[in-house]
């Protein structure tokens, strides 16, 4: 297929994973600072929504083009059947929440909220077929969040439907040497979202060679992405090595609390915001990346002198969305436990803001409830670069407007509880109250059946 010719006004669409009936504080992600530290505590899911919702409407109040997509069925009792627990649905709730409570916990996760996990995509500038292209992510280093990619690869078809625009590739194999964790590990740099663009891939380890000295392993916390896992994925999209920077995360970082890149660095257009200890080579990456871009890299580093590891992962200064405004400044979105730390807040103030930089403004939103379990702002958004014509070729009703944000905000109110505990979630009523919502929200959408709940039988 070739590319089509005269596209037309790329923009970038951040679409936010709605935060999931089952909300609860499990404490399931090793190496997830914040979520192993608040396991076990009572979580708000209806706050949690509204806290996302509320986020939404703001940036879409600010002139961005901001998307939703829904959350996974959970609890998921297939997977505690397929795991040998059998009976009614009731009896299959009490035997997991008695022989493998852990197991309970998992299944009723609501990370897929955090849809930078969700998959790659690849914007049809830079595809050589000119189509949008998206793997999901296989997230094979968690159980909990194992079970997510094949829901996800059929609400992103059923949304980028058209075949001559969009382009769904299957999930890399679930196995350690391609373990995938998404667009939480990849950044798109480029002039202006129309132009062409250079990918920046960072991975935690190699599959082969892992741990040798060229390949310094993280003694504490485990590296997720594979260098392979990134290979792979630009290989199913057809990018080329002239589009493509591979970088390897610095251990030290993981070992930190940095699972992801985006809780270390943060780019958008031509800027890099980053750590110092963001990359194992950062001259290197830095290099490489200056090559490759047809238009000048920004790199803005903040160093440990400013800014600890400690207090990056505390307050996920650089897990914050950094989005293009019209008049070529930039607006970063920090959760407000950037305004809590003292060290943070100033150098964003002295450092970023008073800086010879495009970065304009700092606006703060509150997504506690995310931020508890180890997510914040940038977590909760996939971003999508469209064409006007690709944005008319969406399925479904899932840009946001006032009329969809009323209507959410309704059908959370009507179905979310105000409280959840680990314990709560072997209520066989917490299950069916999830299903229903979830049916009527696919309707709400208008993005037909996508849940193994609505698919069986058929």
């Amino acid at each position: 297929m070739k590319p089509e010719q005269g596209l037309t006004d790329y923009r970038e669409v951040n679409f936010d994973g709605l935060v999931g009936p089952t909300h609860n504080y499990a404490g399931l992600a090793l190496g997830n600072v914040a979520s192993m530290r608040h396991g076990g505590l009572e979580a708000n899911p209806r706050e949690g929504a509204l806290q996302g919702l509320a986020k939404m409407k703001a940036l879409m109040n600010a002139g961005y083009l901001q998307g939703v997509l829904p959350p996974q069925q959970r609890p998921d009792l297939g997977a505690l059947r397929t795991l040998g627990f059998t009976g009614s649905d009731e009896q299959v709730l009490a035997r997991a929440a008695g022989e493998a409570p852990q197991l309970l916990r998992a299944v009723c996760s609501a990370a897929s909220m955090w849809t930078a996990n969700a998959a790659t995509v690849t914007p049809s500038r830079d595809a050589p077929d000119g189509r949008v292209h998206f793997t999901p992510a296989n997230l094979q280093s968690s159980f909990h969040r194992y079970l997510e990619p094949a829901t996800t690869g059929r609400v992103l078809a059923a949304i980028f439907r058209d075949p001559a625009r969009f382009a769904h590739h299957p999930v890399l194999p679930a196995t350690p040497a391609f373990s995938d964790e998404g667009a939480a590990n990849h950044t798109r740099l480029a002039g202006e979202h129309g132009e062409a663009g250079v990918h920046l891939y960072v991975y935690g380890r190699t599959a082969f060679g892992w741990g040798n000295q060229e390949n310094p392993a993280p003694r504490r916390f485990p590296a997720r992405q594979t260098l392979e896992a990134s290979q792979a994925v630009a290989r199913q999209h057809g990018l080329s090595a002239a589009q493509t920077v591979f970088a390897q995360q610095h251990p030290g970082a993981i070992d930190a609390g940095v699972f992801h890149n985006d809780v270390i660095a943060v780019g958008n257009g031509p800027v890099l915001l980053y750590h110092e200890m963001a990359f194992l080579d950062e001259e290197g990456t830095l290099e490489a990346l200056r090559e490759r871009m047809s238009t000048p890299l920004i790199p803005l580093r903040i160093p440990r002198e400013a800014v600890s590891l400690e207090d990056a992962v505390g307050s996920y200064l650089f897990n914050s969305q950094l989005l293009s405004n019209a008049d070529g400044s930039m607006t970063l979105v920090v959760p407000g436990e950037c305004r809590e730390n003292e060290s943070v807040w100033r150098t964003l103030q002295d450092h970023l803001l008073a800086g010879a930089n495009p970065i304009g403004e700092v606006v703060v939103k509150d997504v506690k409830q995310s931020m508890r379990n180890g997510g914040g702002p940038a977590c909760l958004r996939l971003r999508v670069v469209l064409a006007a014509e690709e944005r008319a070729a969406l399925s479904g009703r899932v840009l946001l407007d006032d009329a969809l944000h009323a209507e959410l905000v309704g059908w959370v109110k009507r179905h979310y509880r105000d409280r959840l505990t680990p314990e709560d979630l072997a209520d066989p009523a917490l299950a069916r109250e999830t299903l229903t919502a979830l049916d009527e929200l696919s309707q709400l959408l208008g993005i037909g059946s996508v849940y193994p709940f609505q698919l069986e039988g058929v």
